[in-house]
């Protein structure tokens, strides 16, 4: 193979990753499966996507190396490849930020349409950990708390956020947290306490972004 040839196999190879990632179904999909492994069904409900349309995706990502899957009894989940997936994603995310003004726009427009929702850094929120009482509220689904969840969390689906909500504490300030900067569940949640009196506000980056960072977690027993 000549130089020539050569470089075109592999800017091809190339391609085909990049053109996985090109579907915005496809992105949602990986952000969903930060949070951890995932069956087609689980998947497919979240993204409010057929269950049929969700594998059609997930088999395009799957050719491209980027997820893979485990059969646990008779259902194949699926999960991120390895790290540098998430790694991936995360500079996708951060590169989309910086050049499309749209993006920033559109999440300040969300946020301000919620009454100027507050956020705070990790970097923030540990040094509350350390100094303040505060109440750290994980609003995903139980299924994705159980999985892993910032060390000390109690789990408040936001779904279930408002029948709940008396079991808080009304002289702590709550930190809730849900999947990413893209995600708007804790943004919801935030919403929802401030209008009942709750001192509230939403971590800035979500479980798999503080995971990675290697700060406390730990997972719920089994």
């Amino acid at each position: 193979m000549d130089v020539k040839s050569f470089k075109k196999s592999i800017y091809k190879e190339m391609a085909d990753v990049t053109k996985a990632l090109g579907n915005p179904n496809r992105l949602e999909i990986l952000d969903l499966l930060a949070q951890g492994s995932c069956s087609v069904e689980y998947i497919a409900d979240q993204t409010n996507l057929s269950v049929a349309n969700a594998s059609q995706h997930l088999q395009v990502l799957k050719n491209a190396k980027l997820v893979a899957t485990e059969r646990k009894g008779k259902y194949s989940y699926y999960q991120l490849a390895n790290s540098h997936v998430f790694n991936t994603w995360c500079s996708l995310r951060r590169l989309a930020l910086s050049q499309n003004a749209e993006i920033s726009h559109l999440i300040d427009d969300f946020r301000r349409n919620q009454k100027d929702i507050q956020t705070i850094s990790s970097d923030d929120l540990i040094k509350k950990m350390e100094t303040e009482d505060i109440m750290i509220i994980d609003v995903r689904p139980e299924e994705e708390y159980k999985k892993g969840h910032i060390r000390n969390a109690i789990c408040f689906p936001k779904d279930m956020l408002d029948d709940n909500m008396k079991n808080l504490d009304k002289s702590k300030q709550i930190i809730a947290y849900c999947r990413g900067p893209f995600c708007m569940l804790a943004d919801e949640a935030v919403e929802m306490l401030k209008q009942k009196g709750y001192k509230a506000a939403r971590l800035e980056n979500g479980y798999p972004d503080w995971e990675a960072r290697e700060l406390p977690v730990e997972e719920s027993a089994k």
